[in-house]
């Protein structure tokens, strides 16, 4: 149990230095589309790679291809794209705990799409995160980039539609060979995009190089794997609070880094928004196992 822990926390730290690997690659000269194309093309490769070595099924059915290509090419594009830019007009550390909104998005999504109850508890942590977020937009340590809250903002939505969607797909489908199918289609809207925009190029420094690997390697494949392994050891629900480390992370390696700077209220207010994500996954995990056993 305790090695699941440590595994989705390695998860944690490697999703929570994205946007910070991110930020260098920009330095570095390295576009939006060009980034995320090799990101997503070098986990492809490594995903399929270990499916052949150590799994050799990659076998799906027409109908569960087509879901991949649309969770894959469609909505983990999306988020991948919003959340990428919103660090190029907000601090990493805001777009982060932006982003970490989902699990509220996720439980008002499943009200309108999978007819979800929203219990008395659910309602209350979910207010908990708006009210924090509410000091962290409110109480604004400088003026803040209304198009990156955004962009934000939408990554939350769309990583929601992605959960709610990906849900009933990848169930049946072992987690590397999904991996490994999502970011092959990822990797190709990427491709297409920075063909039709004229952003795909790779005439950056050598340096960035280092960030895409860092991006694709760690934050993208290790991250994935670590969560999925360890999220098997300790169950869904602990795993997604774990996971709550991930903007603490973000936060911590933004202010030593990146020289970011929040002020008492949005931190405080940062507090409230994980807290009440948290309480969000604890309501709905209880609201689940009321329902099994009714």
């Amino acid at each position: 149990m305790v090695s699941g822990y440590l595994l989705v926390l390695l998860s944690a730290v490697g999703f929570g230095v994205l946007p910070i690997f991110a930020l260098f690659a920009y330095d570095s000269g390295v576009s939006v589309a060009t980034l995320l194309f090799l990101r997503f093309v070098i986990a492809a490769v490594i995903f399929f790679g270990c499916v052949f070595l150590y799994s050799r099924t990659w076998n799906v059915s027409r109908r569960q291809l087509v879901s991949l290509l649309l969770l894959g090419g469609v909505f983990y594009t999306l988020q991948s794209s919003a959340y990428f830019l919103s660090v190029k007009y907000i601090p990493a550390s805001l777009a982060t705990l932006l982003f970490y909104l989902y699990p509220v998005f996720v439980a008002v999504l499943s009200f309108f799409f999978n007819k979800e109850t929203l219990s008395k508890r659910l309602i209350v942590s979910v207010l908990i995160s708006l009210g924090g977020m509410g000091l962290v937009l409110g109480t604004p340590n400088g003026d803040i980039n209304a198009i990156g809250v955004l962009f934000a903002l939408g990554a939350g939505v769309v990583y929601s539609l992605y959960i709610i969607i990906g849900d009933r797909v990848t169930s049946s489908v072992p987690p590397i060979v999904t991996s490994a199918y999502i970011a092959l289609f990822a990797s190709t809207s990427f491709f297409v995009w920075g063909l039709a925009t004229d952003s795909l190029h790779f005439s950056f420094s050598k340096i960035g190089w280092l960030s895409i690997i860092g991006v694709a390697i760690f934050s993208t494949v290790l991250s994935m794997l670590t969560f999925f392994i360890g999220m098997n050891k300790t169950g869904p629900t602990k795993a997604s609070i774990v996971s709550m480390v991930e903007p603490i992370v973000t936060i911590l390696f933004s202010f030593a880094l990146l020289h970011e700077q929040m002020a008492a209220l949005q931190i405080l207010g940062g507090a409230i928004v994980l807290t009440g994500a948290v309480l969000v996954i604890i309501a709905k995990e209880k609201q689940h196992e009321n329902s099994q056993s009714s």
